[in-house]
């Protein structure tokens, strides 16, 4: 599909019900307002989707997350539809949160490759170029058949962590694959970088094997993508204070606490829990070392950026 310039065109914002206050936010940054939207359900349940606006040839971004309730994915889909129907110049998918990411690739026998059915159905629903942030894989964007720009939230987490001024700061990686992302914050923060040797007996349980490098004495900090039920990131953090570490920080781009994930990390002996708000946190699931960090200046350069027909690299440093 042909890239469309729509520079000189207006910009419009709308919304799903994923995370209102993270694109409330996004539009004050950008300096307009919401698109207003009509979102109801039927009796039955069924999604009615109305945008009150006038978006013929506008350059529309929608911002909805694809995660859990999977009514989410639905908002996302009839929203580009509608959009697209409305005769918008071109449509983006800002999603801040891609869900079903995890389930990237067939590794046992007859299961879904079902991120990339999520990127096959957001294509056909309309969408012209999807900015996405922290996927759980990189290679993700090549499932898209559509321009896709990846963000990082490691610029926002990089500088809250270096206002803390760590002791001898180790960057952990939770495993092996996350040590590409792990040797990213380490450059970034002037660490050291150390590796979490693990196995995962099934799903959303993780036991630490071994820690490769010097932890002893020096503040550590694990960083990953997301925190789920926290198995992992809890185990990593005993770990490392069972080998001496000073202190102990946890961050992530995508905060889900799913199921025990609260009570595994207070009961651990993490100073710091830093997350970015891609996902909505109820209050039930706050507790008083968790810092939620915002995201919402980064996107919204990235949507101005795509806009005017500007590069994105730059938000990357």
């Amino acid at each position: 599909m042909a890239e469309i310039s729509v520079s000189s065109t207006k910009m419009l914002l709308m919304a799903g019900g994923s995370n209102p206050p993270l694109a409330e936010e996004m539009a004050q940054e950008l300096g307009q307002p919401l698109c207003k939207v009509t979102i109801r359900r039927f009796a039955d349940g069924e999604i009615f989707v109305k945008i009150d606006e006038n978006v013929r040839g506008q350059d529309v971004f929608i911002i909805q997350s694809t995660g859990a309730p999977a009514e989410n994915v639905l908002e996302l889909l009839i929203l580009i539809d509608a959009a697209k129907r409305a005769s918008a110049a071109r449509v983006t998918a800002v999603i801040p949160y891609y869900g079903y990411a995890r389930q990237d690739r067939k590794d046992q026998p007859r299961v879904a490759i079902s991120a990339k059915l999520m990127a096959n159905i957001i294509t056909k629903a309309g969408a012209d170029r999807v900015l996405g942030m922290d996927f759980h894989q990189h290679q993700i964007q090549g499932f898209f058949d559509i321009p896709v720009d990846h963000l990082y939230a490691a610029p926002v987490l990089v500088q809250h962590f270096r206002q803390l001024r760590m002791h001898e700061p180790v960057v952990v990686a939770p495993d092996v694959g996350g040590a590409k992302m792990a040797r990213g914050f380490a450059k970034r923060l002037d660490a050291s970088l150390a590796i979490i040797d693990k196995r995962r007996p099934s799903a959303n349980i993780a036991e630490v094997v071994n820690v490769v490098g010097e932890v002893e004495g020096r503040d550590c900090l694990i960083v990953d993508d997301m925190i789920d039920t926290a198995g992992t990131m809890a185990e990593g953090l005993q770990a490392l204070k069972r080998l001496g570490a000073r202190n102990v920080y946890a961050a992530a781009t995508h905060p889900l606490l799913s199921g025990p994930a609260v009570d595994r990390l207070m009961a651990s002996p993490v100073v710091e829990v830093a997350v970015t708000n891609t996902i909505a946190i109820p209050e039930e699931r706050r507790f008083d070392r968790l810092k939620v960090l915002s995201i919402a200046g980064l996107l919204a350069q990235a949507i101005r950026n795509t806009h005017s027909d500007q590069s994105i690299s730059m938000l990357f440093d």
